[in-house]
C-alpha cells in the first residue's frame, strides 16, 4: 500500500497537521478521512479532531479502505468515545445466547471498527427493542461507557419518541405514571402495587390526530422495559403493529415506534451533543 508519510514535530491535532503537512484543501482532507485513507502510526483514523502528539507518524494512503456496508444502520456521528447511529426496525441492539448467529447493531459496529483497528471494540450504552427504530448511542471504550451509564439520567436531557397508536386520543397532552412488573413469560405490565414494580413516567403530546389513529410526540423521563409500548397500551392506545400489547391493526407493517431525538452530555469534552433520526415516512398514513 503506497503511502506519503510525515513526523509530528509538535502536539497539535490531526486536521490542523494534515493542512499544514500536506498541500491538501480542507474539503479533500475529509473526504481522506471518511474513506479511511488517513493513519496516525499505523492505525487508521477518521476524526478530525484527533490528538497527536511530537514523534507520531501520519500517513496517507492513495488505496481507500474498503469497509463492509452496514445493513439496517446509519452513522450520524463518530469521534474518538462514541459512536452514534440510526437502527432500523427489526435490527436487534445486541445478541442474547438464543441469538448467537444474529447480524446485531452491535456486531456490525464492532466489524466496522476492527476493519480500521483490530484492536477497536464498541459497548453498548443503551438499548432499542429490536422493532423499534431510531438513535442509539455506543461507547468505544469502558471509560465512556462507565461515565455515560453511571449518570444517565442525569447526562441525557432528551430523549424524543413519534410514536403512532390506534385511535383518537383526546388530550392534548398528559403526563403517565406507572408501576411495571414483568411476568414470568417477560411480559410487562403496569400495576397500582409498589411492591411489583417499577416506577415509570412518561409524557406526550399529540401531534396529529386521523380517523383512527394519532400520532404522538413521546418525551421518556424514565427508561423502562418495553415502557413506552406498555403504558400507551394501559392508557388505551396501543401503538400499531404491537400485537404484543394489544394492537389490532398494523397499517404500516411494522412497530409504530421510532426513537427520534436523543440530546446527552458528551463523555470526555462535556459538551452538549443532540442528534436526530427521521421519522420514516410510513408513518404518514393518515
Amino acid at each position: 500500500m503506497k503511502k506519503i508519510e510525515h513526523t509530528v514535530k509538535a502536539n497539535t491535532i490531526l486536521m490542523d497537521f494534515l493542512l499544514e503537512a500536506f498541500d491538501y484543501s480542507r474539503s479533500k482532507i475529509k473526504g481522506l478521512l471518511k474513506r479511511g485513507q488517513v493513519y496516525v502510526d499505523g492505525q487508521s483514523i477518521s476524526q478530525f479532531n484527533h490528538p497527536l502528539t511530537a514523534g507520531q507518524v501520519v500517513a496517507i494512503s492513495k488505496e481507500q479502505i474498503k469497509l463492509a456496508k452496514l445493513k439496517g444502520l446509519t452513522i450520524l456521528y463518530e469521534d474518538d468515545d462514541c459512536l452514534v447511529v440510526n437502527k432500523a426496525s427489526g435490527l436487534l441492539t445486541i445478541q442474547t445466547n438464543k441469538q448467537l448467529k444474529e447480524l446485531t447493531a452491535h456486531r456490525q459496529l464492532s466489524e466496522y471498527l476492527q476493519q480500521k483497528d483490530p484492536r477497536a471494540r464498541i459497548f453498548i450504552v443503551h438499548r432499542l427493542d429490536r422493532d423499534t427504530s431510531g438513535v442509539l448511542v455506543f461507547a468505544k471504550h469502558e471509560r465512556a461507557k462507565k461515565i455515560l451509564q453511571s449518570n444517565w439520567k442525569e447526562r441525557v436531557s432528551e430523549r424524543r419518541y413519534v410514536a403512532l397508536v390506534e385511535g383518537v386520543v383526546k388530550q392534548d397532552e398528559a403526563r403517565l405514571e406507572n408501576y411495571l412488573g414483568e411476568s414470568k413469560t417477560h411480559r410487562m405490565f403496569t400495576t397500582k402495587n409498589k411492591a411489583e414494580g417499577i416506577y415509570a413516567t412518561l409524557h406526550y403530546q399529540v401531534k396529529q390526530r386521523g380517523k383512527n389513529m394519532s400520532i404522538l410526540h413521546v418525551q421518556l423521563e424514565t427508561g423502562r422495559k418495553n415502557q413506552i409500548r406498555v403504558q400507551l397500551s394501559a392508557a388505551g392506545h396501543p401503538i400499531v403493529g404491537d400485537k404484543k400489547y394489544g394492537a389490532k391493526t398494523n397499517p404500516i407493517k411494522r412497530l409504530g415506534l421510532h426513537a427520534e431525538t436523543i440530546t446527552f452530555l458528551h463523555p470526555t469534552t462535556e459538551k452538549v451533543l443532540s442528534f436526530q433520526a427521521p421519522v420514516p415516512k410510513s408513518f404518514m398514513v393518515m
